[in-house]
């Protein structure tokens, strides 16, 4: 009976080690296989522009590629879902903006807790936004389009990118300064909704900068201001809201880097350094410049800097949206 107790302990003990060995040589060789980046807006959308902007630079870092994948939906609970729901090994990682910080208020029933359920990497980049009109809207300026949408409010049109999307806060925010509703039309991503800005089906969209420089410039929209408190050094002839008169007026969208909570951490400082490197890279520093974003300071990319953002704009998003009454199923 001791004797055959012994073996089967001994068994037991040979089996955590082996299971524990590879493990330790798991997280040795990750990752093995390339990794899914998951979006959770459209294609062609702000989130998305800076997830393909980085993902080359971080698969150089990690010797595997960086695949994209865009996973839309219910202002990014779905892709947040199943981001939590992933085998936690590194392979499946999430990009997400300050959604993540709203989603709590927003939502009465949750399918998943921000500041439990997930690891996190690291802040990304901040971005400011831009109130943007159709080209051929009639209003020239700030002044104007306040005129016009108080006399046609019935009227006009203010696409965003889904309930809670960072459009939507941006655009309820600007219908509260100026005490004006507006026809909201949601979509599924900003990408959807400046396709139909651009074809003139709706009037007005505040948007990222990381999508709407290039149109600005290439005279494709209208813009009557930044949602930043300071200008634009790739914008320096658009004034800010703020100058113009709507004290107060700052929006800006950070982004953040998760992954499945129970990720072993070896596997999390991995892919921290690679966000790291690709945050450095010279082309895409360049690039986020050229769009007025900005790259967080390196102590904000990090797992602590993200999860310390998170749970203060948690605290700040949390009774402006409850005020304002705003709730989704």
């Amino acid at each position: 009976m001791r004797a055959t107790f012994k073996r089967w302990f001994t068994l037991g003990l040979t089996g955590l080690t082996l299971a524990a060995a590879g493990t330790v040589s798991a997280q040795s060789n990750f990752p093995d296989k390339p990794i899914v980046l998951v979006v959770p807006f459209a294609a062609g959308g702000p989130t998305d522009v800076v997830a393909r902007m980085i993902a080359i630079p971080m698969g150089r870092a990690l010797g595997q590629s960086v695949l994209v994948e865009n996973t839309v939906g219910a202002g990014g609970t779905i892709a947040s879902q199943r981001v939590a729901r992933s085998t936690p090994n590194g392979h499946t990682i999430y990009i997400h903006h300050m959604g993540m910080a709203t989603a709590p208020a927003l939502y009465k029933k949750l399918s998943f807790d921000p500041l439990k359920d997930f690891e996190y990497i690291g802040q990304v980049v901040d971005v400011p936004m831009t109130m943007l009109a159709r080209k051929d809207f009639p209003a020239n300026n700030l002044q104007e389009l306040l005129a016009y949408v108080k006399a046609n409010k019935d009227k006009v049109s203010l696409a965003n990118a889904g309930l809670g999307a960072v459009s939507h806060l941006c655009g309820l925010l600007f219908q509260t300064q100026i005490e004006v509703d507006l026809n909201t039309i949601p979509y599924k991503g900003t990408g959807p909704a400046m396709n139909d800005l651009l074809g003139g089906q709706v009037d007005l969209l505040c948007d990222q900068t990381t999508q709407t420089v290039p149109m600005i410039k290439e005279g494709r929209v209208k813009v009557y201001g930044v949602t930043s408190l300071k200008r634009l050094a790739a914008l320096p002839n658009v004034p800010t809201l703020d100058e113009q008169g709507m004290k107060g007026f700052e929006v800006k969208v950070w982004h953040g880097m998760y992954a499945p909570k129970g990720t072993p951490q070896p596997v999390i400082e991995k892919i921290n350094g690679a966000l790291r490197a690709a945050m450095q890279d010279p082309q895409v520093k360049q690039r986020l410049a050229e769009l007025s974003s900005d790259v967080p300071p390196l102590d904000k990319i990090t797992p602590e800097g993200l999860r310390t953002h998170l749970e203060a704009e948690i605290k700040k998003w949390d009774p402006v949206i409850r005020k304002a009454g705003i709730y989704a199923d």
